[in-house]
């Protein structure tokens, strides 16, 4: 008796486990970047669930990075203050105000998950990268062949029976319930929520604005409507006290307490939520990114954007070793990188969100008077200086990466508070940041190219920074994922070589 052939080999860099937004735009980035991937997903297409519907200004800067921004915006429903009262005499606080200037999309994009797949997947495919819808992963395993880089050999299941995947990298980008991190044993550490979250897409709505976020207060409950097109179609999100609550009692209460009027429902959900980070984003050569590696209270909308800035900043990270242009040991900033990002969004917005979404009539009573307070308040705060960092954070662009570890000396190339923060696209330098490229900027002054790879770009001369963040007197080094690596002073329009050597060897750039 002989043994049955082996199942077919497939050989790429980087083998993406998961088709929802994270993986997706992993897979894209890598295309882009000339670096061969493979986006494998169990179900038969782009879901068709709306799920996530909120998209911020960061993950605009990326789509618009990858020249598909516009085709977001064609289609999307924007979302530009939060209205707090309604009524004939509407308090609404408008953040979108208080974003422009910083980002060229100020305001939140109502686009539905379904829609940001199918954008995606449709843009990969006409790269030449189609993602194979209908292929499941059953296990994975390190591999050295011949002594060479390290990698993993996955198996796979497809509709024609198993395959074989050997990669370099493995980007688990499958879910909550990932079984990536389940093969790889890693916590999944945090807590679950004890009340259960409703939500439901509606349809002619009274009293909801097409161009804002509604804040609905009642006697026990509290609820958030998010506007999904014109005519009252929105989705309503409200924290419920039982377990597993059904549509029709559900939604009844919603309209007693909060005074919700609709003609019809097209779509009810009810969930716990988890607010849980992965102990470790990294294993090897396999990497976590979006909900395999956090997840969120879907009631802020950061979710699904914190997702694709993870695959955006490892799918980048991951070429610049591919291409030899960064040490392998590089990849340990991902991890650094983004999973205090991740920590931070649970510890700032998850927990204020589920205190203040919670039923009861103890916290609706503190609601009622915040409510009152909110209304006078907000306005007021959103046109002061709170206003642009509170839109920052909401916008996501906001994130800086320390570009040392804390309670180390900090160098001279990394003082600037530039540092370690997303380069603001502007009409002049959006063009060179869609490139994706390590770049050398100057931005009202003049420079000499410094001792630097010849994949380095630059310098790359712009105007004066209108808001001051940016010195003339310094050359920005800025990263292909849009942030700024080191700020290098300049005397008599040179950079000093020590600085120069000192920011190169922190990113362990290959010279």
């Amino acid at each position: 008796m002989t043994d049955s052939a082996p199942p077919p080999l497939l050989e790429t860099d980087v083998l993406v486990v998961g088709a929802g937004p994270t993986g997706l735009m992993a897979g894209l980035v890598l295309t882009r970047r000339g670096v061969p991937a493979l986006v494998i997903d169990p179900k038969a297409g782009p879901t068709r669930e709306s799920r996530a519907i909120v998209l911020q200004s960061r993950s605009l800067e990326i789509l618009d990075q990858l020249d598909i921004a516009d085709a977001v915006l064609d289609a999307a429903q924007p979302a530009l203050r939060i209205q707090l009262r309604g009524g004939e005499d509407p308090v609404r606080a408008d953040f979108a105000l208080q974003q422009e200037g910083w980002t060229p999309f100020p305001g939140a994009q109502i686009f539905e998950q379904s829609r940001t797949e199918t954008l995606l997947s449709q843009t990969l495919a006409a790269e030449g990268a189609p993602v194979r819808y209908g292929h499941e992963l059953v296990s994975f395993a390190p591999t050295s062949a011949d002594g060479g880089p390290p990698g993993i050999e996955a198996l796979v299941h497809g509709p024609d029976g198993p395959l074989r995947v050997r990669a370099r990298w493995l980007i688990g980008a499958d879910g909550a319930s990932s079984p990536v991190r389940h093969q790889l044993g890693l916590g999944f550490e945090g807590m679950t929520d004890d009340a259960t979250f409703c939500v439901a897409d509606l349809q002619g709505v009274q009293g909801a604005p097409d161009d804002a976020i509604s804040v609905r207060f009642g006697r026990e409950r509290f609820a958030l409507l998010f506007p999904l097109g014109p005519g009252g179609h929105a989705r309503m999100i409200w924290l419920h006290g039982d377990t597993h609550p059904e549509q029709e009692p559900a939604l009844a209460g919603a309209r007693e307490d909060l005074g919700i009027r609709y003609e019809e429902v097209a779509w009810f959900s009810a969930y716990r939520v988890h607010h849980r980070v992965a102990s470790s984003f990294r294993s090897g050569q396999v990497l976590l990114a979006g909900d395999a590696a956090h997840v969120h209270s879907p009631v802020g909308g950061q979710g699904m954007n914190t997702g694709l800035q993870d695959a955006h900043h490892l799918a980048n990270l991951l070429a610049d070793i591919a291409d030899g242009h960064l040490d392998p040991s590089a990849i340990d900033r991902y991890e650094r990188e983004r999973r205090r990002v991740a920590l931070l969004l649970i510890g700032a917005t998850d927990r204020a969100f589920g205190v203040i979404a919670r039923s009861g009539r103890g916290t609706a009573f503190v609601r009622r008077r915040a409510r009152d307070v909110l209304a006078i308040l907000a306005p007021r705060l959103l046109a002061t200086r709170f206003g642009a960092f509170a839109g920052g954070l909401l916008g996501q662009y906001r994130i800086h990466y320390h570009p040392v570890p804390r309670g180390e000396p900090v160098p001279r190339w990394a003082s600037e508070g530039a540092v370690g923060r997303r380069l603001r696209p502007t009409d002049e330098n959006r063009a060179a940041l869609r490139a994706m490229t390590w770049q050398l900027h100057t931005y009202g002054g003049e420079a000499a190219r410094p001792a630097v790879p010849e994949h380095v770009e630059g310098p790359l001369a712009f105007p004066a920074d209108p808001r001051g963040r940016l010195r003339a007197d310094h050359l920005y080094l800025v990263r292909p994922d849009g942030f700024v690596a080191a700020a290098l002073p300049l005397h008599a329009g040179s950079a000093a070589v020590s600085d120069v050597d000192a920011a190169l060897a922190a990113y362990r750039m290959v010279r």
